[in-house]
């Protein structure tokens, strides 16, 4: 899909912005921030619907992670990884937003997970944020786990790894949003009033199902990587 691209000079350099997923991008964080401020305006002891909304959504996440890392790990790196579901999921959500009919001379407001940039960022975050606790928990035998002279291909394989995880991570979610988006987009194309709307109402199961892949096997790599296994 066409973005609306920025030109700039920086230091002499051109640099490229896409203008309509940044600032779709930038409304997610404002509504994720509008959320937490108002899910933790008012905290009781027997929490309200916004309140147990919240509460749920943490426990579910604790508990997964809790699962896979222990509760000490767990409580380390929880933060990342809700962090990580409200916002894919928000930013996959704003893109069925009637954002659409704002009209742009290129583009449209559309989910900033359809931008490769916003989906490669995210995982080169995660990648080195589990890089670096699983040096930090093993030293640099992190990179040597799998290491033996009788399964080197193996070996190899394990380490490759390492770097085709963040590929896989992003173009997984920019591939899934960018072609519910075209599919919409097809079909509203050929009949704006009704055919649309299955297929609107099949792309929010998508945009939380996305956002459940990214975060669980972001939580998989953390957990492997500190473990001393």
């Amino acid at each position: 899909m066409e973005h609306w691209v920025y030109t700039t000079t920086i230091f002499g350099h051109g640099v490229s912005f896409n203008m309509d997923t940044l600032i779709t991008m930038w409304f997610s964080m404002l509504l994720l921030i509008i959320l937490a401020l108002l899910t933790t305006k008012h905290l009781e002891m027997v929490p309200g619907k916004l309140q147990l909304f919240g509460e749920n959504i943490v426990k579910y996440f604790n508990n997964i992670a809790k699962a896979s890392m222990g509760n000490d790990e767990a409580q380390k790196h929880i933060a990342i990884i809700l962090t990580l579901f409200m916002f894919i999921l928000t930013a996959n959500l704003v893109g069925q937003l009637p954002l659409k009919l704002i009209h742009l001379s290129t583009g449209e407001f559309a989910s900033p997970n359809n931008d490769i940039n916003m989906t490669a960022a995210m995982a080169i975050v995660v990648s080195i944020y589990y890089i670096f606790y699983g040096v930090k928990r093993n030293g640099f035998k992190f990179f040597f786990k799998g290491f033996s002279i009788d399964g080197i291909i193996i070996t190899l394989v394990d380490t490759l790894e390492l770097f085709v995880r963040p590929f896989s991570l992003a173009l997984r979610l920019f591939a899934n949003i960018l072609a519910g988006e075209l599919l919409v987009a097809t079909f509203i194309s050929l009949c704006a009033v009704v055919l649309p709307l299955p297929f609107m109402l099949f792309e929010l199961f998508v945009a939380l199902i996305q956002a459940l892949v990214f975060t669980l096997l972001s939580t998989t790599y953390i957990s492997m990587a500190v473990q001393e296994e």
